[in-house]
């Protein structure tokens, strides 16, 4: 798995010397694996965070996340500890994208009903909490190749201002093998929906999902367990694109974040970022 480094300790008073392990980036966008002591309750914001039995622990930032966050631990015994955390703020690209179908940019009105029930699939894709802890088996690039989209960038689709970009696009051939980032559970094989064309989501336990956009063909089913390095699908053109790539998402329990940070630099010599 790649994770930063151990950020900091944060240790509790002696009596009993518990404490919680934290590591990841505190930084907009990022995820931060925790570990604390068997038993104990994490409210991270005001959100009771899902424990594992042993205490391991997901927390996610959202693209404009504030400078501060709090995070409470409450110990079996009693004690409670409070705790600031300070969240690195981050500057985000602008990018111009043109030559898209205008029906694409913007929708016709047979279209939203189409729209609406994909963002339902979607939603209850993303919903599943459960106790898995495939998360902790690590993580890898599903393809390598040129980026050429970056998470949280404002994005201006034929000249006109739109949504920030939630994901990570690679570029490559239609039929190029997208593999599973980690172990994981499938949650939804959509083969056409109306922007991300044939979409795939998988979960990977606590409420940690991935989500693939764009994609030719999927290789698996819903309820299918995938485990990490399986071909899972074939990158695409379909949706709303210029031309052939992967789009990868990372939600936690709502929170979009950058898939970049979870997986570092991507393994090939072609790290090259168009904008």
């Amino acid at each position: 798995m790649r994770i930063i480094f151990l950020l900091f300790l944060l240790a509790a008073p002696a009596l009993g010397g518990a404490s919680v392990q934290l590591w990841g980036e505190l930084t907009q966008g990022g995820l931060v694996f925790g570990k604390t002591e068997p038993g104990a309750q994490v409210i991270h914001d005001g959100e009771k965070l899902p424990v594992s039995p042993a205490g391991d622990f997901l927390i996610g930032f959202t693209r404009d996340a504030p400078a501060e966050s709090t995070l409470v631990v409450r110990y079996p015994d009693g004690r409670e500890e409070k705790r600031k955390l300070h969240i690195t703020q981050r500057k985000y690209d602008i990018q111009r994208i043109d030559g898209l179908p205008s029906r694409k940019v913007t929708p016709r009105e047979e279209d939203l009903k189409r729209i609406k029930a994909d963002r339902v699939a979607v939603t209850k894709a993303r919903a599943r909490i459960d106790d898995r802890l495939d998360f902790l088996h690590g993580f890898q690039w599903p393809v390598t190749g040129r980026i050429t989209g970056v998470y949280g960038s404002q994005r201006i689709l034929n000249g006109k201002p739109k949504w920030p970009h939630y994901g990570v696009d690679i570029a490559g051939p239609v039929g190029t093998p997208v593999r599973a980032p980690a172990d994981g559970i499938v949650t939804l094989a959509h083969p056409d929906m109306f922007y991300s064309g044939a979409t795939l989501i998988m979960d990977h336990g606590h409420g940690l999902s991935s989500t693939f956009l764009h994609l030719s063909r999927i290789l698996v089913k819903e309820g299918q367990v995938v485990k990490k390095g399986q071909v899972v699908a074939e990158m695409g053109a379909s949706g709303r694109v210029t031309g052939p790539h992967l789009d990868w998402r990372m939600n936690l329990r709502g929170k979009r974040l950058d898939p970049q940070l979870v997986v570092g630099p991507m393994p090939s010599k072609q790290m090259e970022i168009s904008k």
